[in-house]
């Protein structure tokens, strides 16, 4: 381990905290190694598999698999396994897609059309199981329309869209497959991200956690300790060249202090924390931390099979009972922003600006008067004879969504509304923390979220998802909040700013805009294939 002082030397010759302007000296890894090619991190959940039928790196960038696209860093999508961007059909009901012909699973076997055809069948074929299914429900059917060829080479053409950014580069063609929908889906190229598997491992319908993790991706699973780690191997036929990072462990926290720890025992190289407690790290000679805007919310999920959290009165009133600038301060350390609906800001083209509440307390106030709920001698609400009363559940060793719970339940108390939290999954009637948000089209997270919350917010999410022009969409969005702000569903609070630590022993990190959980694959770690070491 070098000597402080020596690490105190190299640290002054940084010009800034980000990875490629810092020349402090590289540090062991937790791994041991010296050459910085191993990376030892931490996420705080556990995927159920590795396999893109099971959700795994739904946003792309899930590095064992890659789609027919993939997101860029500023949300652009750009070819992966599609040789050339998909062109649409005149109605937008169909979209065609040729694909690169260069290609090799994992396990040596060629990719083409019967592969991509095969995943996305599967992915719709009720008996896997996929819980992907309903955000793919709209595909009506995938079709290899042109077999292999390997004859020709063809350039990604222009485009005239801020969301694609086809890279410059000629790639060899092989087959070609249609995407058929029942209808037109303006995000659908958002979700060819989803990884591709070989066609021979879906030959047997199953449930998705028993399924093969073979892919193109740049690394491989190489073994995995359910509940608590798991190791990735460079690929080394991938593609694009292999990474340089040539394994990668990622192991599953879902204590925010144990992973804290983990850290200051050097046992990790990176992880995701909260704000307040990666803040310490801002000092270290050793780590950085990252702040990267996210589309994720937190909100006050209100059941409907509750007398209480399904009043609209109740609703409404806490909407205006909550201090989200407390909260911001508080719980988040200040690294945040206040929410009103579960549309996120950062998406800021469909975000209504005016669409939001004040904390009013007289105002939360006098809605609980006129509907009903009178203040009782201790303090509590009732309406005809029921308690204004409820529980609030939180993940357990999720820091954040338990101080965000509990700071809720003191501004309910205020206007006389009794909540008591408690960690754990919720039962039947008991509200939770939710978490929601996408960081490249709403419909992605709004659709399974709000449909049916309300008949008027249902038919501006089924307008929206199926309009091509894309001022008609951001029009029918932010009506569709102005319009949830009247009966709203839920009560968010705040939107989040995700952190991370990274020891300072490699060059290539690029920010992105995350999306609503931190784990290992968009994130902070989206492009990690392409890391070096410093």
């Amino acid at each position: 381990m070098p000597s402080r002082r020596i690490l105190l030397s190299s640290v002054a010759l940084c010009t800034g905290l980000g990875l490629v302007g810092c020349t402090a000296a590289p540090t062991p890894t937790a791994s041991g190694s010296t050459d910085s090619t191993a990376l030892v991190l931490a996420v705080p959940s556990e995927p159920a598999n590795v396999h893109p039928l099971a959700g795994y790196g739904v946003h792309g960038s899930a590095q064992v698999f890659d789609g027919l696209l993939e997101h860029q860093s500023d949300s652009a999508l750009r070819t992966a396994l599609a040789a050339q961007m998909p062109t649409p059909s005149a109605d937008g009901k169909s979209w065609t897609v040729k694909l690169r012909a260069d290609v090799r699973f994992h396990d040596g076997s060629a990719f083409d059309g019967k592969d991509v055809v095969a995943t996305y069948q599967a992915l719709l074929n009720p008996a896997f199981g996929s819980p992907l299914r309903d955000r793919y429900s709209m595909i009506t059917g995938v079709t290899e329309v042109t077999p292999p060829t390997t004859t020709s080479t063809t350039t990604a053409p222009p485009t005239t869209s801020s969301r694609v950014a086809p890279p410059p580069r000629t790639v060899p063609v092989g087959s070609t497959v249609r995407f058929d929908l029942s209808q037109p889906y303006a995000p659908f190229l958002d979700l060819l991200v989803l990884g591709i598997v070989p066609s021979e491992t879906l030959t047997e319908p199953g449930p998705v956690t028993g399924l093969k993790s073979v892919g193109t991706g740049p690394y491989q699973l190489e073994s995995w300790q359910r509940g608590a780690s798991m190791t990735l191997r460079a690929n080394t036929s991938y593609y694009l060249g292999a990474p340089t990072v040539a394994k990668v462990t990622v192991e599953f926290v879902p204590d925010d202090d144990a992973r804290v720890q983990r850290v200051r025992d050097g046992k990790l190289d990176s992880a995701a924390l909260p704000p307040a407690q990666a803040k310490p790290f801002e000092q270290s000679e050793v780590f950085q931390v990252l702040r990267q805007r996210s589309a994720a919310i937190r909100a006050i999920g209100m059941p409907t099979d509750n007398p209480v959290t399904v009043d609209p009165a109740i609703r409404l009133a806490l909407n205006y009972a909550v201090n989200r600038r407390a909260m911001i301060d508080g719980p988040l350390a200040g690294h945040g922003i206040e929410a009103f609906t579960p549309v996120s800001p950062v998406l800021a083209e469909f975000y209504e600006p005016t669409a939001k509440f004040s904390y009013d307390v007289p105002t939360a106030k006098s809605f609980l008067d006129t509907g009903g709920w009178v203040v009782g001698s201790n303090g509590i609400r009732t309406k005809n004879g029921v308690a204004a009363q409820f529980t609030l559940t939180y993940p357990a060793g999720d820091n954040v969504a338990r101080d965000l719970a509990t700071a809720f339940a003191a501004d309910a108390d205020a206007v006389g509304v009794k909540v008591q939290t408690r960690v754990g999954a919720a039962n039947a009637g008991e509200a939770s923390i939710v978490g929601a948000g996408d960081p490249f089209d709403p419909d992605l997270s709004l659709y399974p979220l709000m449909r049916g919350s309300d008949a008027k917010i249902t038919t501006s999410l089924d307008t929206a998802r199926a309009m091509s022009d894309p001022a008609q969409r951001v029009a029918e969005y932010r009506k569709m909040q102005r319009t949830y702000i009247e009966a709203p569903s839920m009560v968010a609070l705040v939107g989040l700013e995700h952190t991370y630590v990274l020891r300072r022993n490699w060059t290539g990190y690029q920010a992105v805009v995350d999306a609503d959980s931190q784990d290992a694959t968009w994130g902070a770690w989206w492009n990690l294939s392409r890391w070096q070491p410093r």
